[in-house]
């Protein structure tokens, strides 16, 4: 086939409805950050749309595109991409380009697939709708038959879209012996419980969960609300990240809006312990706003929101950086719909032991240095860090 005939076929596809999902894989050029592109239709205000999920190395970002858009980006992506598979409503489509666009294409009928076209994953959700959830109803989310209470539709929402987190880890944790997880600064403990519930009850997995917090009154609410819901290895304990010495090992880690540094304590202790799964939600991200020295950035820094803004990115982005060097595979996802808050960026860090390159901490040196930072973090893992990444850039 030719390279042309092969863009014809693929706008067909997109602008017949036809699209039921595709990946588009292979990058070009190896050192491409952008690994993968993923497609699937969705209805926005009534409207069909592609969306597009960008897959990167540490971060995934989305696009909702109309066909004829779709079209074009595709196209832009078979310059940089080398193989796709489309899953169509009666068949299945994959292609290879060579290095000088030479076509394979290979396509075969399927039994009738159905196109699923809801934007708002209904049907995905881990926790399904309108099935009665002993802690959902406990806390106040569902009501005694099992329905989702208007008010609490976003908490959820948050709830189940924590819990794909979940899912997608499971196979970091060990299966033949007890998981330790910790939560600090657990608060209500709204995902502490769908943490035991999806881990325990769902999927079988022997557990053992504190959440930790410093108001008493809350974690004593907690512990009365895990008692009562028969939650045996789930406890909860007045603490502080800082002065936490209750374990030697974990298995995971997950601290959702620790306010500044207290996020930094958190990855520490986790790195320390060896923890498999590190799930953090950061808040609060003032410390490289109070060093931050860049005259470079200034058209950007010299206003406050933005320089606010441009911090707590740059934070969160030296975070995932650092645990990188450390043996982690991090990525940056989205968490909570923007339109909700702006606090909506998760770390999430799978331990490889993957050793870290004279390159990447070249980079990560050189970002610090630009913006004049002196990372709480960095400091926090001296003695597994420094010295050896500024051997390694000499």
């Amino acid at each position: 086939m030719e390279y042309k005939a092969l863009q014809e076929r693929l706008a067909d596809v997109l602008q017949s409805n036809h699209l039921v999902s595709a990946t588009i894989s292979q990058p070009r050029q190896k050192s491409s950050d952008l690994r993968r592109v993923k497609l699937k239709p969705v209805m926005l205000r009534n409207a069909y749309h592609i969306q597009f999920e960008y897959q990167y190395e540490r971060v995934m970002n989305h696009k909702n595109l109309t066909p004829d858009e779709a079209v074009t980006e595709v196209n832009e992506l078979l310059e940089t991409f080398r193989q796709g598979q489309f899953q169509l409503k009666d068949s299945d489509l994959q292609f290879q380009l060579s290095k000088k666009f030479k076509v394979t294409l290979k396509e075969k009928q399927t039994a009738q697939k159905e196109v699923q076209l809801s934007h708002n994953r209904e049907k995905q959700y881990v926790l399904p709708l309108d099935e009665p959830v002993p802690f959902l109803i406990r806390l106040g989310i569902q009501s005694a038959d099992g329905k989702v209470k208007r008010q609490k539709y976003d908490k959820f929402k948050q709830i189940n879209r924590f819990l794909e987190f979940i899912e997608d880890s499971l196979k970091y944790l060990p299966a033949d012996r007890t998981v330790r997880i910790l939560d600090f600064g657990s608060g209500k403990s709204y995902l502490t419980f769908a943490l035991y519930h999806f881990l325990h009850e769902m999927k079988g997995y022997d557990v053992h969960i504190t959440g930790l917090d410093l108001k008493k009154e809350v974690i004593e609410e907690c512990a009365s609300i895990a008692k009562d819901l028969g939650y045996e290895r789930l406890e909860f304990l007045v603490g502080d990240i800082n002065e936490y010495e209750g374990e030697t090992a974990v298995d995971m880690v997950v601290t959702l809006h620790a306010c500044d540094v207290a996020t930094d304590m958190a990855l520490a202790r986790a790195v320390r312990w060896g923890a498999k799964v590190i799930l953090s939600v950061p808040c609060c991200q003032k410390e490289l706003n109070r060093q931050i020295q860049a005259p470079n950035l200034d058209v950007m820094l010299q206003h406050g929101l933005i320089k606010e803004r441009f911090a707590s990115l740059a934070t969160d982005s030296i975070r995932a950086e650092l645990l990188g060097l450390v043996g982690y595979d991090a990525q940056l996802l989205e968490f909570i719909d923007l339109e909700h808050t702006p606090k909506n960026i998760m770390i999430r860090a799978y331990l490889t032991n993957r050793q870290a390159t004279a390159e990447t901490k070249a980079r990560y040196l050189a970002f610090k240095q630009m913006l004049g930072a002196d990372p709480f973090l960095e400091r926090e893992l001296s003695d597994r860090l420094v010295l050896e990444v500024e051997q390694d850039v000499k």
